[in-house]
């Protein structure tokens, strides 16, 4: 069946923009009603990593794709995607205003898996030169006009064992910088920047507070991460809890946390039916105080065997894990949980140390090198040619791809995410 003017109501009642989230202390909120913001999120890489090319259509810049996946988005209650890889170069327009109308917010990784467009964890300095910066600050100035981009990753999983930390981390830090200092010099709105890690226990503390401190225990340190992520997979099997799947470990450890923490990925398909009731904890009192909410992995079923929807052409259809994960969030007071005030209290990051680090051989560098020749003019005068995105007017809301599965009964619809957003 088709879906038919799901997103027409919902068009029709919002302003022009959704509102701006900004962050205090450790948490996003709402600059309009000083609400809470948390993260009710979905991987949205269509094709999957593997299937990106500079000269095929990126996940943000297939206007009927992006509506009939905003449309499905938009009934299960989601309020965030985050997109793994992107041609700056495209227009993006019409997807950005998709999800803008139906209130969602965008995640924006500015690496690619193409030559010349991320970090080698391996030999970090021979990829830490003027053209990477060049293409990570195109994706920036691509995004940078839409009001729904809520931040920037400068990294994903680079540092993913103790080898990569002996080395990897000052360059995070670099880049870090070197996005921060672009976007301060040459954006109209300071969007945050932050770095996705790797739930890797043996390396994800000393990770963190790596990330997170500051060289003069400022929060000016433009070196430091302004949001930290994790992808966690430790929730596995209807008959985990969470004791025995260590969220309870990892809302410990975040508790004191001077940015935000959210999961950049989560959902574990081990076994392949998956319940979500990891979801339910992260939205509850026990976990809520601590961590931003987090996105689901994720969109389209790619060969990992992950994915909430298939897609084969233009046809997509509904799976088991997208009615189950809906149902899950059906049960969640969305009003409650996104209506608390934030604590809009800024908590002093560490100051950089040897002494928040505990693994051997973890980068103890906390000097960023310094931008590699031919970086900081463009920093200091932008890159050119500049790629510019804008809102543009949705001139029909009409899905025309074919869903199969999708059903109306019982939906949370339009209702349950205004409760979520």
């Amino acid at each position: 069946m088709r879906i038919q003017s799901v997103l027409v109501a919902l068009a029709a009642s919002l302003v022009a923009a959704v509102p701006q989230l900004e962050i205090k202390g450790n948490e996003f909120y709402n600059s309009k009603t000083g609400d809470k913001f948390q993260i009710v999120g979905v991987a949205y890489q269509p094709g999957g990593s593997a299937g990106f090319k500079l000269d095929s259509p990126d996940p943000l810049s297939d206007p009927d794709a992006c509506l009939r996946d905003a449309a499905l988005m938009q009934v299960m209650g989601v309020n965030t995607i985050r997109v793994y890889n992107l041609n700056p170069y495209k227009n993006h327009d019409q997807c950005a205003s998709i999800f803008n109308a139906a209130g969602v917010y965008m995640i924006l990784d500015v690496n690619s898996p193409l030559v010349g467009q991320a970090l080698d964890s391996g030999k970090p300095w021979e990829t830490y030169y003027a053209a990477y910066l060049n293409h990570i600050f195109a994706v920036v100035e691509a995004f940078a006009n839409y009001p729904n981009t809520l931040l920037f990753f400068s990294g994903n999983e680079v540092i993913n064992n103790i080898e990569s930390a002996k080395s990897v981390p000052q360059y995070l830090r670099a880049v870090t910088r070197d996005l921060k200092n672009y976007i301060k010099q040459n954006l109209k709105r300071q969007i945050p920047v932050g770095y996705s890690a790797a739930d890797v226990r043996e390396i994800l503390w000393d990770t963190w507070n790596y990330m997170q401190c500051s060289t003069d225990g400022e929060f000016d340190d433009m070196t430091r991460a302004d949001v930290f992520a994790l992808n966690s997979y430790s929730w596995c099997s209807i008959k985990a809890t969470y004791e025995t799947s260590t969220f309870d470990k990892l809302t410990e450890g975040f508790a004191k946390s001077s940015v935000p923490v959210f999961f950049s990925e989560y959902g574990c398909i081990e076994p392949p039916t998956r319940y979500w009731n990891e979801t339910r904890a992260m939205y509850s009192d026990k976990m809520a105080p601590t961590f931003s909410g987090g996105v689901v992995y994720e969109w389209t079923l790619e060969l990992n065997n992950y994915g909430l929807v298939s897609i084969n052409g233009t046809t997509l259809n509904i799976l088991g894990d997208y009615n189950r994960l809906k149902a899950a969030w059906a049960t969640i007071d969305w009003k409650s949980v996104q209506t608390q005030k934030a604590a809009k209290k800024d908590i002093t990051p560490p100051k950089c140390a040897n002494s928040l680090l505990t693994e051997a051989g973890f980068d103890s560098n906390f000097t960023a090198p310094v931008p590699p020749p031919g970086a900081q003019e463009l920093i200091d005068g932008g890159i050119s040619p500049k790629p510019s995105g804008k809102i543009v007017k949705i001139s029909d809301y009409n899905v025309k791809m074919t869903c199969q599965g999708f059903r109306r009964q019982g939906d949370y619809g339009l209702e349950g995410h205004s409760r979520t957003r």
